[in-house]
């Protein structure tokens, strides 16, 4: 009999309980204050928020907490009880030391979102932090476990620093300075889809987020007024976004965008022709440039139409682009890995795609509430013929983005 694992996931006040137990361990006495972000899920518009596109995320139950002391001293101290681990990581470094590719690890998503905070000036001094983090979050599953450490932390260390809740020009701004940390510190090149869906999510709605205006407008997610779930199935299978095939594939969109010197690849009109003659010209893979480009403007038009739907109440023709967007994923950014395409196949002909960046893992699909356990054994099953690692499965509903919660 095939019985699928789900993902367990804390309350505020357990996650409170394991970072200051954490905390307390390793530095012997109390954190000042407890913070929590959220992992997220986008629905669609994936690989967009770097060429100015649309998605519509929204943030995840599945929390980051982060328990923080100021130390006086001049280094950080960082402890973290990753998913499923029974032995706690830990990094001790000089806050001089902290910059552009260092710490190149989990560390640097925690201390370089400080470091680019001060960097921003947004938070006004450096001073020696104590951090222990506790996460429920799954790690390499495509829910941006990374920017729930960096969002967690940004915002603990600045609302010790001010001694006050954050503004929204601060949240604003450490949006950028996650997103930073993400990129020359740790070395992905990710855009700001997750940190803007960890800092800003809430309760019982996704974000719209169009990153050519910098709008962000938050709109109803009512999956059970429909009969509905969204169930999450993560693949486990190996997972990284520094490994060099996302830069690649965000690589290209660069390119094409400089090259026909705009500021995103959505101000550009005629982009797959223009690509096309750039990529000619430059003697790139024509049909390659084409490919990736025809994807980004495509999957941008695609979540416009989404979001329309949403607010129409349409969860027909919703899930329709839902699929729509995987193939274009698979087929045209080929970034579906065969674990995630099983997955895609299993749940038949249900609203489904791969979330996040690709190679690698969850799939989300809308299911009638019903059917949630059939449909996870059809995945789990799916799995098992091919080989594949057993996937893990969570029912997700939005909530509350970064927050301070002790």
């Amino acid at each position: 009999m095939i019985v699928p694992r789900w993902i367990q996931t804390r309350d505020d006040a357990a996650m409170v309980k394991a970072a200051t137990q954490l905390f307390r361990s390793h530095f012997g006495e109390d954190p000042e204050g407890v913070w929590a972000a959220p992992g997220r899920v986008n629905v669609i518009g994936d690989h967009v928020d770097y060429a100015g596109g649309i998605s519509i995320p929204f943030a995840l139950k599945a929390n980051t907490a982060v328990a923080i002391r100021r130390s006086g001293a001049p280094n950080y101290r960082v402890v973290s009880l990753a998913p499923g681990e029974t032995e706690a990581a830990r990094v001790d470094i000089p806050i001089n030391e902290v910059g552009p590719g260092n710490p190149n690890s989990w560390a640097g998503y925690v201390v370089g979102a400080v470091w680019a905070a001060i960097e921003a000036g947004v938070i006004h001094c450096a001073e020696g932090l104590d951090m222990a983090i506790v996460s429920d979050v799954p790690v390499g599953s495509g829910l941006s476990s990374s920017a729930a450490l960096e969002c967690s932390a940004a915002l603990g260390a600045l609302e010790l620093a001010s001694g006050r809740k954050a503004t929204d020009a601060e949240r604003s701004a450490l949006v950028d300075a996650c997103i930073r940390a993400e990129n020359e510190v740790v070395g992905a090149s990710t855009g700001g889809l997750d940190q803007r869906a960890s800092l800003y999510g809430e309760e019982g709605k996704a974000l719209v987020i169009d990153f050519q205006s910098g709008n962000t407008e938050l709109v109803p997610f009512d999956l059970s007024g429909h009969g509905l779930a969204l169930l999450i199935a993560d693949t486990n299978a190996p997972h990284a976004l520094n490994d060099g095939q996302y830069a690649s594939r965000r690589g290209v969109i660069d390119e094409v965008t400089a090259a026909c010197d705009a500021n995103t690849l959505r101000e550009v009109d005629n982009a797959v022709a223009r690509a096309a003659a750039w990529a000619k010209t430059e003697g790139k893979d024509v049909e390659v440039t084409c490919k990736r480009v025809k994807h980004v403007v495509e999957e941008t038009d695609r979540t416009a139409r989404a979001a329309q739907a949403l607010q129409a109440d349409d969860l027909v023709l919703f899930a329709k682009l839902m699929r729509d967007s995987h193939e274009s994923l698979r087929d045209q950014y080929e970034v579906v890995t065969p674990e995630l395409e099983s997955v895609f196949q299993a749940v038949g002909e249900r609203g489904s795609r791969m979330t996040g960046g690709g190679f690698g893992g969850s799939v989300i699909t809308l299911v009638a509430e019903e059917e949630v356990e059939q449909v996870a054994e059809a995945i789990t099953k799916a799995a098992e013929e091919k080989e594949f690692p057993e996937p893990t499965f969570m029912v997700a509903t939005p909530g509350a983005g970064a927050r301070r919660i002790a």
